[in-house]
């Protein structure tokens, strides 16, 4: 018997065509997804960024309002909430005060951690290097090491006065210690197979240095020399209390000492905000020397 199907049921066995997708459909879902993408990257970088700032807030909120509603009257007078104290520092700021005091800061704790650098570099490199030399300079070095900057500061000032060579060479005497050990440190214990590999392959002593030696020891130097950033700029301020005209440490003890409470705030959180710059700068540099130890990490 044969089967006949109407018009209708037809049509309904037929296969349905796929329904065209709009060539602007097509393009605004190719521009949708990568705008998604950049969202939920920008937000999961900021919810990180106020994660690991939390404290931070936290103490700045603390600032602000325990003044002003945890504090008694006659505490509030030295300790200002936050507000003010960013206000007296804005003034310094136009008045161009503050700037001329960094300005004096940074160029001596500059010039005596640069001394500190080179002289800590070379000088724990040959010790490092030349067991001899070790063994007749450790005992000088271990007791000036153990000597605090600050108890030798009225000798620096009593021998060169109170002008910026006694500052310098107290942030340089300061600043040594931390590079010179890290950098004994740092040569000691590089791995003696890199070192066996390199002597199998010819290298001198100065090849050996620049090959081997100096890349495997940066970041236990670097580690020394930003400790000495923190300490010269630490021994600095104390030095600038003692006798200077000029510098965070003057503006903070003749604030201190005139009464102006606020713009005493705003030296300590310069020198806080100063000390915190030398260290973001410091942690780019030695990424940016160790670059090979991420370049085998990620090899690995």
């Amino acid at each position: 018997m044969t089967t006949t199907l109407t018009h209708a049921e037809t049509a309904a066995a037929a296969p349905q065509p796929t329904a065209a997708v709009e060539p602007s459909v097509r393009v605004e879902a190719e521009r949708t997804t990568p705008v998604r993408a950049l969202v939920r990257r920008v937000t999961a970088v900021a919810g990180s960024a106020v994660w690991k700032s939390a404290a931070i807030l936290a103490f700045l909120l603390l600032w602000e309002l325990g003044p002003t509603y945890l504090a008694s009257p006659s505490t509030r007078v030295f300790l200002p909430p936050l507000h003010e104290v960013l206000a007296a520092w804005g003034k310094l700021f136009d008045a161009g005060t503050i700037q001329g005091h960094i300005a004096a800061s940074l160029t001596r704790s500059v010039a005596g951690f640069g001394a500190a650098l080179v002289a800590g570099v070379a000088l724990g490199l040959l010790i490092a290097w030349y067991g001899k030399l070790n063994a007749v300079l450790n005992p000088l070095l271990e007791l000036f090491r153990n000597t605090a900057a600050l108890a030798l500061l009225p000798v620096f000032t009593l021998l060169l006065g109170i002008g910026e060579e006694s500052k310098i060479s107290i942030v340089a005497y300061a600043a040594f210690f931390p590079v010179l050990l890290n950098t004994i440190a740092g040569v000691k214990t590089v791995d003696p197979l890199l070192i066996r590999a390199a002597r199998s392959l010819g290298l001198n002593n100065f090849r050996l240095f620049q090959k081997v030696i100096l890349p495997s020891a940066v970041p236990t130097i670097f580690t020394g020399i930003r400790m000495a950033g923190t300490a010269s700029i630490l021994v600095l301020i104390a030095a600038e209390m003692v006798g200077a005209k000029a510098g965070l440490g003057y503006l903070i003890v003749n604030a201190q000492s005139s009464f102006l409470i606020p713009d005493m705030y705003a030296g300590i959180l310069t020198v806080s905000l100063l000390g915190l710059a030398v260290n973001f700068l410091l942690v780019a540099l030695e990424r940016h020397f160790s670059r090979w130890r991420t370049a085998v990490g990620s090899a690995a």
